[in-house]
């Protein structure tokens, strides 16, 4: 067991016996006078109880060094005198899985979070029981060797893609050999995901981006070049870069808008808005496309208001995208129907939640691709999304603005019927 010694302890340890010399030799230097005066008897017995007081101001004051401190038997916890602590204390106060390991003596104790990642955990087993990573095994025997911390990644079997580092620091001296090790582990899976998501999300950016940038800077090439006196591929190369430049823009804007909900994502909204009204809004400012293909839209909204909690801005951005995401991937002359509800629970008190519903007749989604829907840039066709207009970010857009709303996005699709997006919000009281 290793001792962990409390050093202010032996400092008033140190404190209390100077003070103590101190009084003892007062006492001798104040019984010199009276032996003067005292008989043959007295001054003997005078001066033998000096000498006995000299002797213990001596062996009080002689200085002792704090190897004799640390030889006493350490006090109980409990007298808040000493401390003391042994490397099996040390395993359980770690919040990370910890185990300590001995050199000869195999697992000495582990922590409960260490036993959720190693199931065949055991006081005494060696580590190659519990683990046979290698390189893992490889390097704790390094440490026990060199005394020096090694980091390494861990891999266990059957972790399911998770990913793990381990920490293994010699315990007890700073010289080789270590008498025991501390080994910690930490999960850095979710950090792995995050790191893959931003990589991905700026290669899928960059890509999106670049199709029209090289589109735009190859009609610029040709019409100042072959041609240039080409009145007639002048006008139509030109509609054909403004429309790439439309394209990026809508990215621009949309990754924008991603940008600033992501930042907002721990602000809950707290404002109150009109559902109903914000669904015609909606309907009204996509009705001039739903025109050009013939498509009908039609709400049908419960008879009392509903006033859901929210922020109006990012609700229209979201019920935007659903709706014209209806009308853009629908068939010609079709129609979309939007459904809101407020719910009525049992003796017709309101509901907690408003739901909106919107349908469409459309081709349908084929169900491998429904789980991804809300990922970035996830297309279930990227030739017919580019036709359309679509920047792959809608969804997204949505399904982080509801959970900033504690809403609630799902989807449902049959193929050669269409397709319908339900969102449930919180209601307003």
């Amino acid at each position: 067991m290793a001792l962990i010694r409390n050093p202010r302890s032996r400092d008033r340890n140190v404190t209390h016996r100077i003070g103590f010399a101190a009084i003892c030799a007062a006492a001798v230097i104040a019984l010199i006078p009276a032996a003067l005066y005292a008989t043959d008897a007295a001054r003997t017995a005078i001066f033998f109880l000096c000498g006995v007081v000299a002797g213990i101001t001596g062996a009080l004051a002689w200085p002792r060094s704090a190897a004799d401190d640390t030889e006493r038997p350490p006090m109980s916890r409990r007298t808040g005198a000493e401390v003391s602590f042994s490397w099996m204390d040390l395993a359980e106060a770690m919040p990370d899985p910890a185990i300590i390991l001995g050199r000869t003596a195999g697992i000495l104790n582990f922590n409960v979070a260490a036993r959720t990642i190693f199931e065949r955990l055991k006081q005494g087993l060696p580590l190659e029981h519990v683990d046979r990573d290698p390189e893992f095994i490889a390097a704790v025997a390094d440490v026990f060797d060199t005394g020096e911390r090694r980091t390494v990644k861990l891999r266990l079997h059957g972790s399911r893609g998770q990913r793990f580092i381990a920490s293994i620091t010699p315990l007890g001296t700073k010289q080789a050999p270590a008498p025991a090790v501390l080994i910690t582990v930490r999960d850095e899976s979710e950090q792995h995901r995050l790191l893959e998501m931003r990589t991905d999300f700026i290669a899928n950016a960059s890509h999106e981006l670049r199709t029209p940038l090289a589109s735009v800077r190859g009609f610029i090439e040709t019409l100042q070049g072959p041609a240039r006196d080409d009145e007639a591929a002048r006008h139509r190369f030109l509609a054909i870069m403004a429309e790439q430049a439309k394209r990026m823009t809508r990215l621009i804007d949309d990754l924008l808008l991603l940008s600033r909900v992501e930042e907002k994502a721990n602000l809950k909204p707290i404002g109150q808005i009109r559902l109903d009204e914000l669904i015609h809004e909606v309907v009204r400012a996509i009705a001039p496309a739903a025109a050009e293909r013939q498509i009908t839209i039609t709400v049908e909204p419960e008879s009392s208001p509903l006033s859901a909690k929210g922020e109006r801005d990012e609700l229209f951005q979201v019920f935007h995208n659903l709706i014209e995401n209806a009308v853009k991937y629908g068939r010609d002359g079709g129609s979309v129907k939007i459904d809101l509800t407020g719910g009525k629970e049992t003796g017709g008190k309101s509901s907690d939640t408003m739901t909106v519903t919107v349908t469409d007749d459309g081709p349908g989604i084929a169900p491998e691709h429904l789980p991804r829907l809300t990922e970035r840039f996830y297309r279930v066709s990227a030739e017919q999304s580019r036709r359309v207009g679509g920047t792959g970010l809608g969804l997204a857009i949505a399904k982080h603005v509801l959970n900033r709303h504690d809403g609630e996005l799902s989807v449902e699709s049959v193929v050669g019927t269409g397709t319908t997006f339900k969102v449930i919000l919180p209601a307003f009281k």
